[in-house]
């Protein structure tokens, strides 16, 4: 397809996307438009139900139904949907995105949502003003809606429709009826057009962000001058020489209220607001209509108010009794960081992508920085340490003496409830990766990067107790942690085809352990010799994870049971299965080259045998995604800290 034959030029591209745009396009009279409605009643959907059809469109999937085991320990019975519209962009905020959606879904059907502004808050970075622009880019994209022609609010044609007549219409058309007619088309539908609704002019209009075509946005006004003609427009004096007061020729209604019509309305940090400014949403959310300037009665307005702000300045907003009525219309959806290290490693890897850094990335080096994130973000518990709780969070299973730890993860998030809302931001992960990238051309590995994140959490302004927490997980945690991944990339690049290795073990436990605890004999795999199971073989895997004396008994038995039940499910069985054994197992090859590994790295001066396997390493590392800089970097940061003497 990329042969110059088959290659549109720019003029072809311009003229079909000119061509398609057209062919949305639509002019005729409110008469042909009653047709059309009856034909498809959702012409007429309200902006709510607009939104939320953009955002089921393509479509969702329960979690239950991915068959991916860490999702399942992640949320348990939860009956939370992924929404195909949200999930190449926001990662780990699931059940936030889930109440967003019931929300537009409740208000759609004309629940009380329908009148409720949609609230979300959460820390800096999170992800609140990006789920407002998705949302908008969305609306950007919908087919057009039909409109009266000349109509400053681009408002739904169905309010020229008298009151007398509105109940049977609605019959006809299967259509609920709501709104009245802006003080300028009320004008134009008598002097203009003589009463003759019939033959008012209806077409498209599309949405726009930038040109405030049912996309407006509210930024913090200053205080001191808190005009309302910012929400609800406001007289054009240079017509008052053309048009008395009361003309509504003279109405400009440009304000973020009539450019939100027929879509949403954006307050940026709505509670760094007065109060008093905030009033206008009132009526705009329980009653739809805003007044008009000067004096011109109200506006009747058809959009999605959705605000967003951080928690301090909401718990200052909800500390204030005299805002009752304002936190009685509001919908209160929590925007916390992302808990997950898997989904945090998506976030970086975004936008990485997306930024023009070319310079390699050894592995774990992400996965290092978005650990740090994590950690900040959790809060103790007396049930386990915060790395456990990290891999908890993220779905592992965790093995603490030949056990796989039985902790709800269901109970650990409601034990802390404002988890998320506080910690280290994506942005200031973010801000550390490109300085690692920006300082080292020649490549980054997690020594890097978790020196950039020393320096930053120095340099940057942070109370005492918190400074100090943040470089204790940078300086102790997380090197303990990379030293233990470390090792295992070591041992995988030392054993020649690691998983086969693994795997072979894997099944020699198996043979062993099935005939053991059903006390039979093992028949040999190549000489069909039947031999009495080797309790010492069984004892080297189990020890590495210290199952010793009795327990190992019942560890054979709970292994054979699990893989029994999981081959009844018809599931693959492998090493991986069984996490327990999966660590054991991974742990024995470790120790067996441990010595040999320790050597070969440390030494100064290395003999020919010993410089041939540290080029072997070199090179097995550099097929694992190192490069021959990062491979030494590494190699040279387990010599130091990894082997003690």
């Amino acid at each position: 397809m990329d042969s110059s034959e088959n290659r549109k030029t720019f003029a072809e591209m311009i003229q079909e996307d000119r061509a398609a745009r057209q062919s949305e396009q639509w002019r005729g009279t409110f008469i042909d438009y009653l047709e059309k409605v009856r034909a498809d009643p959702r012409l007429a959907k309200t902006a709510h139900a607009r939104i939320y059809d953009l955002v089921t469109a393509d479509g969702a999937t329960h979690v239950q139904d991915l068959d991916n085991p860490r999702l399942n320990h992640v949320f348990g019975d939860d009956p939370i949907k992924i929404y195909n519209f949200f999930k190449e962009e926001f990662f780990g905020i699931e059940r936030s995105l889930a109440q967003i959606v019931r929300y537009f879904h409740s208000a759609a059907l004309h629940g009380e949502e329908n009148r409720q502004v949609l609230y979300l808050m959460g820390p800096v970075g999170a992800g609140k003003s990006s789920i407002m622009d998705k949302l908008q880019r969305g609306l950007e994209g919908v087919p057009p809606v039909h409109a009266i022609d000349g109509c400053p609010m681009r408002e739904e044609p169905l309010h020229l429709v008298p009151m007398h007549l509105r109940k049977e219409f609605s019959k006809m058309l299967d259509v609920e009826i709501e709104g009245e007619l802006c003080p300028v088309c009320r004008w134009r539908l008598e002097e203009e057009f003589h009463g003759r609704y019939e033959d008012v002019p209806v077409t498209t209009a599309t949405f726009s962000r930038h040109a405030r075509r049912g996309i407006g946005v509210v930024p913090p006004v200053d205080p001191n001058n808190q005009d309302t003609s910012v929400l609800i427009g406001s007289e054009d004096i240079s017509k008052l020489d053309q048009f008395s007061e009361g003309d509504p020729r003279v109405l400009d209604l440009n304000g973020a209220f009539n450019v939100g019509n027929r879509g949403v309305t954006e307050f940026i940090e709505v509670f760094k607001n007065e109060a008093e400014y905030l009033h206008t949403i009132i009526t705009a959310t329980q009653e739809k209509f805003i007044p008009a300037p000067g004096r011109h009665g109200t506006v009747y307005v058809d959009t999605v108010i959705a605000a967003h702000s951080n928690e301090a300045e909401w718990q200052k907003f909800k500390g204030d009794h005299t805002n009752e009525a304002i936190l009685d219309r509001i919908v209160v959806v929590k925007v916390p960081y992302n808990l997950r290290l898997s989904e945090e490693v998506r976030i970086y890897e975004k936008m990485l992508r997306q930024s023009d850094f070319s310079a390699h990335i050894a592995p774990h080096t992400i996965e290092i920085a978005s650990m740090f994130a994590i950690l900040t973000r959790l809060e103790p518990t007396n049930k386990c340490d915060l790395m456990t709780k990290l891999r908890l969070y993220d779905g592992e299973e965790v093995v603490e003496k030949g056990k796989t730890l039985k902790i709800d993860v269901r109970e650990l998030r409601e034990q802390a409830k404002r988890e998320g809302m506080s910690g280290i931001s994506t942005r200031f992960i973010a801000k550390a990766i490109d300085a690692a990238l920006a300082e080292h051309p020649e490549g980054i590995t997690p020594i890097n990067v978790r020196e950039a994140l020393i320096s930053m959490v120095k340099s940057t302004d942070l109370a005492d107790d918190t400074r100090k927490r943040y470089l204790e997980i940078l300086q102790d945690v997380l090197h303990k942690a990379y030293l233990e991944i470390l090792e295992k990339e070591i041992t995988k690049a030392f054993v020649f085809s690691f998983e086969e290795q693994a795997e072979a073990l894997f099944q020699n436990y198996l043979d062993h352990a099935e005939a053991y605890v059903n006390k039979t004999r093992v028949k040999d795999r190549n000489t069909a010799e039947e031999l009495q199971p080797d309790e010492s073989f069984l004892k080297t895997i189990e020890e590495q994870i210290a199952i010793v004396g009795t327990a190992a008994d019942g560890f054979r038995q709970e292994v054979m049971a699990y893989l029994w039940a999981s081959t009844r499910r018809k599931e693959s069985v492998s090493y991986q299965s069984y996490q327990p054994l999966r660590e054991a197992i991974e742990k024995k090859l470790m120790s067996s080259v441990r010595d040999m590994s320790r050597i070969v790295t440390k030494s100064r001066t290395r003999d020919e045998e010993q410089r041939k396997k540290y080029g072997q390493l070199v090179a097995a590392m550099i097929e694992r995604d190192y490069t021959e800089h990062s491979a030494e970097v590494v190699l040279k940061y387990a010599a130091n800290h990894l082997w003690k003497d």
